[in-house]
């Protein structure tokens, strides 16, 4: 079964890989969808974090990521729509005893910081698990509150 088309009218920047917005806005919050590694909706980075990943290319995957989940939140609101970010959470798809979870989702703290200032410290969890969408060795939510 495909999936619908996205209205004329929307263009994006992080190109939804099925049926759902990339951001939300509701009520001065803007929720983000998943997102992953990808540039111009293609996945640039695949793979398990600890088998085809070392810790630095899964950091520099988790920026990317965060850097898209940004991205809808700028194209929903603006950037100096931006009151600040709220929570992040980073999915890392991982090898069985990887326990450095949080040293990558540090990638995608280091870009919310780097483009936001304070408006980017977030709080945040890391969550290993078995598998993502596509392969991706990451994938990146972000609340932020937001201004019209």
């Amino acid at each position: 079964m495909s999936e619908p088309p996205l209205p004329d009218s929307w263009t994006t920047a992080v190109p939804p890989q099925g049926a759902y917005v990339p951001v939300v806005v509701h009520a001065g919050i803007a929720y983000t969808a998943g997102m992953t590694p990808r540039r111009q909706g293609e996945l640039v980075v695949s793979g398990v974090v600890g088998r085809d990943l070392d810790l630095d290319e899964a950091r520099a995957a988790a920026g990317l990521a965060a850097g898209n989940a940004l991205t809808a939140v700028v194209e929903a609101v603006g950037e100096a729509g931006i009151v600040r970010c709220l929570t992040m959470t980073v999915f890392i798809a991982a090898v069985d005893g990887f326990t450095a979870h949080s040293a990558v989702a540090d990638g995608a703290s280091a870009v919310l910081r780097e483009r936001l200032g304070e408006r980017g410290a977030v709080a945040r969890s890391a969550i290993g698990v078995a598998s993502l969408p596509s392969g991706a060795p990451v994938e990146v939510a972000l609340v932020a509150a937001v201004r019209p």
